[in-house]
């Protein structure tokens, strides 16, 4: 390591200001400090220091993502070949092919080759996200002359992983520049954007390209068995908006199911446990606000606890329970990952709260008012970006008036 340093140093003099490669600054210090602390750091006794900086950060957002991720990929492989050995035609992509070419077959009781067959699925959408999305972050990097910035490390792996795994790649590059460019970029760049970015370019894909981003129909039926149309059609979400709280209940073992992944759907969203799992790392390693995410719960379990109550005779997702919006869809994903995402959520600790609150009541009017639209995770979390900042200023208004009253 002691040769890398050095090596890196004398690379490094020839990118310092005034000499030939200073416009390009930003690709010597990307890599130079992920691989070490950096060399400039505070040392007067009014700044408060800390052993983690804003990449470390990041890396261990991406660490806790890990679990969903690898998840993602064996679930999506195992449900592929779940609906081929029920008769449905393997998807008529070019993944197939590639999968086809090394030699595997489809048999959902093998882990390993469920797992390839996944990555072949989702490789391909996080190295176009890196690619294109990076790219683009180096350019405003360079053309503002600052480093290039640390926060499209997690927005690459959120972005990834909450799309439908059978996107076309071509639309998996506008999505994230669309979200790069627009939701951060001309805001100034990392911490200074309002939405959440990955969010932001989802839910351009979602309204310019709604069949390919919905994720239904990967799978053709080869028969017409009601197992086969299982996989080939609506999601869980979907079918809850037909038939509400009867057709998810008339499935044994599907919310145990939801919970720990084995239903189809985008690949970071499938498991609710692992989420989870992720959930604990974030708190634990003071990232993620608690406050935040058990505000969506309570908000979204006494929405759904309400709308149960009043009911409805044409609307069936009046009658989906609050234990069933927390496992399918996005839910679970976004309480954990999104909705905490520090920059665009609430700061004060009241603030957070309220803004967790907010996720879960707008989640589940989403989902059961607009039944056409049965995922809901995704907007109610852009809606309360938009008043984070409002609930913050309201709560420190409260603060100094409390104060002022107190000690005036």
């Amino acid at each position: 390591m002691d040769l890398l340093r050095t090596a890196l140093d004398k690379i490094g003099e020839k990118f310092n200001k005034g000499e030939k490669y200073a416009p390009l600054h930003a690709l010597y210090e990307a890599p130079d400090t992920i691989l070490y602390t950096p060399p400039d750091v505070t040392s007067g006794a009014s700044h408060v220091r800390d052993g983690i900086d804003l990449k470390r950060m990041m890396i261990t957002v991406v660490f806790a993502l890990m679990p969903c991720l690898l998840w993602g990929m064996y679930n999506t492989g195992y449900q592929a070949a779940l609906a081929v050995g029920h008769g449905a035609l393997p998807w008529d992509g070019w993944q197939t092919a590639v999968y086809e070419a090394l030699g595997f077959g489809y048999d959902a009781t093998n882990i390993l080759t469920c797992t390839i067959h996944g990555a072949v699925y989702f490789l391909p959408i996080l190295i176009v996200t890196g690619l294109v999305g990076g790219h683009i972050e180096l350019i405003f990097s360079l053309v503002r002359g600052h480093e290039i910035n640390e926060g499209f490390l997690v927005t690459w792996f959120l972005f990834a992983l909450i799309v439908p795994p059978t996107i076309p790649l071509w639309q998996v590059a506008l999505g994230i520049a669309f979200g790069v460019v627009l939701a951060k970029e001309i805001f100034g760049g990392t911490g200074m954007n309002i939405f959440n970015v990955a969010l932001m370019g989802r839910a351009f894909l979602f309204f310019a390209y709604p069949a390919e981003i919905s994720g239904d129909k990967v799978w053709t039926a080869a028969t017409s068995t009601p197992a086969v149309d299982g996989w080939s059609g609506a999601t869980w979400l979907a079918r809850a908006a037909e038939g509400g709280q009867d057709v998810l209940a008339a499935e044994p073992g599907l919310w145990m199911d939801a919970f720990v992944g084995f239903i189809p759907g985008s690949v970071g969203e499938t498991s609710a446990l692992l989420a989870i799992v992720g959930a604990v790392v974030l708190v634990v390693m003071r990232i993620g606000a608690y406050q935040t995410m058990i505000g969506t719960v309570i908000g979204t379990a006494l929405m759904a606890t309400l709308l149960n109550l009043i009911g409805s005779d044409t609307n069936p997702m009046f009658s989906v329970q609050a234990h069933w919006h927390f496992v399918l869809g996005g839910w679970a994903f976004g309480a954990a990952f999104m909705a905490t995402d520090p920059v665009t959520s609430a700061f004060t600790s009241i603030g957070k709260w309220i803004y967790g609150f907010g996720i879960g009541v707008m989640v589940v009017l989403v989902r059961v008012v607009n039944p056409a639209y049965p995922e809901g995770m995704m907007l109610a979390i852009l809606f309360m970006n938009m008043f984070a900042p409002l609930i913050d200023h309201f709560v420190v208004e409260a603060n100094i008036k409390r104060r002022k009253a107190r000690y005036g």
